[in-house]
Order: C-alpha cells, then structure tokens, then sequence
C-alpha cells in the first residue's frame, strides 16, 4: 500500500514520539514505523515498570507511563504508526524526497526522513552458559515487565550497570532474597544507586557476590534451582535461585540502515548537532542512534534533536515560508 507524508519517522520509542508532537507543532504531518507491535521502544519491550528519575518535571516516572504521556501529546496531530514491520529500503528521489519500503510492502512517500531507531533491531546479550536456552522465558529473564511476578522469589541478578543495580534496588522489597552477581567490585550505574546498593547489603537486605561471574545454570524443565558462579581464581561457589536476571547490555543491529551511506561511527549515525541533519540531505537522527561529540545518551537529549530536527525539516516541507520561532505557550495545540 502507498502513502504519502511529510515525514517518516523510523522507531515509536520516547524520542520518535516527542519528534511527532515537535513537527505537529510546526504543521508537519508524521508516518511512524516500528519493528515492534506497539508504541514505546525498549521503555514498554525491556522494562515498562522501570521507574525514570531524569525527566524534567517528574522526579520519578514509571517507563510505561512515560510512553503512555507522550502519545498523549502527539495524538492531537493524527500520526498513522506501521507496526511490527521493518523498514528494509531508503529510495532517495531525484527531487531529493524519499520512498521507504518497509517488510510488509508499504510504500511510504516523504519529504524527509527522521531516524529514531534507538539501538536499531535490539536483542540482549545473552550469558554464554550451556543450556540456558531450556530457562529462558521460564526462569530466566533478560526484562522484567511485572515485578509483582518475582514476589516472594529468590532472585539472582547478574550485571553491574545501571538495569542491574535499579533492579536490585527495586526488588528488594519484593523478593525474598535477592543477590547481586558482579565481576567487579566497582559497578557502572549511577554513583547514589552504588551507594544504595552497598548500604542494602551492609543491612542484610540484598547479597553481593563479587567479583564473580556466571558459570552454569542448574535445574530441570526450564525451572531453575541452582546457579554457579566462579572468581578469577577458578573458585566456584554455588547459590541457590527461583529466578536468574542477567543484564548484560543489549546487542545493537542496524540492520537494513547499514546499507544507506550514512556516515556511521561504531554503528552511531553521525550528525550535524545543530540540525540532527545526516551526511544525507533530508535525512535526520535523533536519540541513541545518533552521535556527535560531547553526545549524552539521554532521552532528554533525545526530545532536544527532536526539536532541532523538526525546526530544520519546516524548511523542506515549507520551503517558501520562513519560521518564526514561537513558544508552545504563545502557540497553544491545534
């Protein structure tokens, strides 16, 4: 099926939705294509019940909220969203627009492209432990959706950044034990969360086992019983579990975009940090995807080069019109 638009926006995630509500404010119209059957990037896939504490305004605000606040905010300019289907070709035409063509033969027609993509098609990365295939989904968790599912479990956490040390902050009010299994002594997360955790053990509410790492998963049917870990020097120490949560980080694959000749560092797309504008005229990325230097992985950053981008991209939908900057304030929502 074809359709036509002024932009196309590739990934639903926070900043693909903020990048709506920025170019309605302008009277710039939005298709919005996501790999995954709903709204919400890794906030709703990885962790919806995951509490934010960097959103202006909200000193903390569940991931699922968030992303049910800001299609709020955009539902007022009428996005149309293609869900669940990959966009596998970027057409650039001699006039400069653009064709995508995504997995389920759409064919969608705009005059510019904004890349929210995120990490691109993501996966975790998965521990390299023989037979953790038979848990996965069982027992073993790579998110966590619900922490009420986890009440009264015995829960090993494995990881030492941020998704770990939240995790264990998180459910140690809701497990019945929860230990912490890390390489390091120092974790990578946020210097108060380290300190949180670290008076938690210091209490006898959570267990550290540092530094160690996974060994081999034990159980029968998909339900764990017990997990080895071992230390540097080859000592294995064996814990008793319910339920094995490793946070390793996700596998990032750009997939078709790969192929697009955009200047790319380290599967990042290289922007211009005043515009959010590609080596490819008309063609922008914003949030984790896009990378310049001083660049903070942040969704607030992410919601700034939505702003950035949409005011550069009101020249291409409007190129006999100049823009007058107004405030949201001044402008109100149409």
């Amino acid at each position: 099926m074809q359709y036509k638009t002024d932009v196309a926006i590739i990934g639903a995630g926070p900043v693909g939705l903020f990048a709506i509500f920025q170019a309605g404010m302008l009277k710039i119209n939005c298709h919005v294509i996501d790999t995954l059957p709903e709204i919400g990037g890794q906030c709703i896939a990885l962790y919806p019940e995951k509490p934010i504490y960097d959103i202006p305004a909200y000193p903390s605000i569940l991931a699922k909220t968030l992303v049910e606040k800001l299609a709020e905010q955009a539902a007022p300019f009428k996005p149309q969203y293609h869900l669940g289907q990959q966009v596998t070709e970027l057409i650039t035409n001699k006039d400069g627009s653009f064709v995508i063509i995504t997995s389920k033969n759409n064919e969608i027609h705009a005059k510019a492209v904004i890349i929210a993509a995120g990490c691109g098609a993501f996966g975790p990365n998965r521990p390299p432990l023989t037979g953790i295939e038979e848990f996965e989904n069982k027992s073993v968790f790579y998110s966590v959706k619900d922490p009420e599912k986890f009440r009264g479990k015995n829960i090993v956490i494995a990881g030492g950044g941020d998704s770990a040390v939240d995790w264990a902050l998180i459910l140690a009010g809701i497990a019945s034990k929860v230990t912490v299994v890390h390489r390091r002594k120092k974790f990578r997360c946020a210097p108060d969360n380290s300190d949180k955790l670290h008076n938690l053990a210091q209490e006898g509410k959570v267990n550290l086992e540092i530094p160690y790492q996974l060994h081999q998963v034990r159980g029968n049917k998909g339900n764990l019983q017990k997990i080895e870990v071992i230390d540097f020097e080859n000592n294995i120490k064996t814990l008793d579990a319910d339920i094995l949560l490793p946070f390793f980080g996700l596998s990032m694959d750009l997939g078709p975009i790969l192929n697009w000749e955009l200047v790319l560092d380290k599967k990042h797309i290289n922007i211009d940090p005043a515009t959010s504008q590609t080596n490819i005229p008309g063609v922008y990325a914003i949030g984790d995807i896009a990378t310049y230097p001083g660049k903070l992985k942040l969704i607030l950053t992410g919601f700034s080069e939505a702003a950035m981008a949409c005011h550069s991209i009101h020249s291409i939908v409007y190129p006999d019109q100049v823009l007058h900057f107004q405030y949201s304030t001044a402008k109100g929502v149409s």
